[in-house]
């Protein structure tokens, strides 16, 4: 069998005036998902020529694996670049998958590929997420917050993916027909802890009783003396 094609390709990245590396693709990608590397660093390749961590990203690198194994077809509807930031909760069984990972909307769900660290190898797996069973998102920047429908016992999932640009994170939660907005904004919170709003309206109450008594106590001194 044939074995898949690896890039290869090494940089170097630009900091403050001096070059360090060199760093593969998938070393540049890690860097990114934990923010040691932002967008706009600029990469310089082995034959002198720049580009910037978001150019590399947005090449889609050579296939690592083979991820229609099943032999099914089904339309794929849009493909992103993505690192896997972190799980939380019990739901789907999720790879702690390492690097690069590929988020692809295929019919109605939504499937990640990439690999992750099986004893002292690598493994290279997927799982499929199915779209209706994502009940909130959230884009933080370049992350997607999801939050998965669960069991009674731990009802949601919450899966972090970061997908390198804005953009990007804002499409992929616009393919989520079924996802709404977390619950956890500052009006909410700020009305359960009993905000600046009912704070205000106690000050008011006060203000106005402090008011009142002052204006009793005038009169009943003009009229003793």
């Amino acid at each position: 069998m044939r074995r898949p094609e690896v890039d290869q390709t090494v940089y170097h990245v630009l900091l403050e005036g001096r070059t360090v590396g060199p760093y593969d693709r998938r070393t540049i990608v890690g860097m990114r998902i934990k923010h040691a590397l932002e967008g706009e660093h600029v990469l310089i390749g082995t034959d002198g020529t720049q580009l910037t961590v978001s150019d590399l990203i947005g090449r889609k690198p050579p296939p690592a694996f083979n991820p229609d194994r099943s032999g099914s077809f089904s339309v794929v509807q849009a493909t992103y670049p993505a690192g896997l930031v972190e799980v939380r909760g019990r739901g789907m069984d999720i790879p702690t998958f390492k690097g690069e990972i590929e988020a692809r909307v295929q019919g109605d769900v939504l499937r990640l590929a990439g690999r992750f660290r099986q004893g002292l190898g690598w493994k290279e797996d997927r799982v499929k997420v199915v779209l209706k069973d994502v009940a909130h998102a959230r884009v933080t920047g370049t992350q997607v917050d999801l939050w998965l429908r669960g069991d009674q016992a731990d009802p949601l999932q919450r899966i972090s993916l970061e997908l390198f640009t804005p953009e990007a994170a804002g499409e992929l939660v616009d393919w989520l027909p079924a996802a709404t907005p977390f619950p956890d904004s500052p009006a909410a919170k700020s009305a359960r802890a009993g905000g600046p709003g009912a704070h205000g309206l106690w000050i008011a109450v006060v203000a106005g009783t402090v008011v009142v008594g002052l204006m009793m106590a005038v009169v009943l001194f003009r009229r003793l003396y």
